[in-house]
């Protein structure tokens, strides 16, 4: 059974493509260049790929800086920092890209349909303090709906299906499943600064580094100043 699955190289990915090897798949990895504020998460991405031993990684180049309207699109906008978990589900923050899932998974569903795959894989989450309004279930289900309607294979009844394995599990129960699946942390990448060591005071940081604590381990991606 072949999928595709959306790779950013991050915590939450990582953790879906080795779900996707557990569950059987033939995985085909598929990331994006969007001119992001980094690459390092490009590069997290490729070893992860590497490591899990996908049958293909693509990465698609594309160039959403014209744009703006995020912080991790413009760097004329500050990365908020040192936030508190009860300031973060305050308001969706500026590190949302406008429609970025709808953008990803449309190339997801064209990847699929052009390679016969009957699973798309990504690793979105309700629960996160950000709250990013294309991470959610209503979304994830109208999304389903275009993946029936805009394609030949859902058109003739086989639609593929978008799974979503952590779209419910807090950040503490994602670490816990990657631990079991043997996702290897220290080659992930979260932090949305992108410098030499991951700064310990962006939201994705944060989140990450209680998320550890919380299950009293230690993260093994080297912190700035931790």
């Amino acid at each position: 059974m072949k999928a595709v699955v959306l790779l950013s190289g991050g915590l939450d990915s990582s953790t879906v493509l080795y779900q996707a090897k557990a569950d059987g798949c033939n995985c085909y990895a598929l990331s994006f260049d969007y001119q992001q504020r980094h690459r390092r998460e490009l590069e997290a991405a490729h070893a992860i790929a590497s490591t899990a031993g996908v049958a293909e990684h693509q990465i698609v180049n594309f160039d959403l800086r014209k744009w703006g309207g995020s912080a991790l699109t413009d760097e004329a906008m500050d990365l908020p920092a040192d936030r508190s978990l009860e300031e973060m589900s305050r308001h969706i923050p500026i590190t949302y890209v406008p429609a970025r899932n709808s953008i990803f998974l449309s190339f997801a569903l064209a990847y699929a349909e052009a390679i016969a795959a009957s699973r798309v894989y990504i690793g979105v989450n309700a629960l996160d303090y950000s709250g990013y309004p294309d991470c959610r279930p209503d979304y994830i289900q109208a999304m389903q709906e275009v993946f029936r309607l805009g394609t030949k294979q859902g058109r003739e009844g086989e639609a593929i299906a978008i799974v979503t394995p952590l779209i419910d599990l807090k950040k503490t129960e994602i670490i816990q499943l990657g631990d079991r699946l043997g996702v290897p942390w220290e080659k992930t990448w979260s932090c949305y600064a992108g410098g030499e060591l991951a700064c310990a005071q962006c939201d994705s940081c944060r989140l990450r580094l209680a998320a550890f604590a919380q299950l009293g381990l230690t993260d093994p991606l080297p912190y700035a100043g931790v």
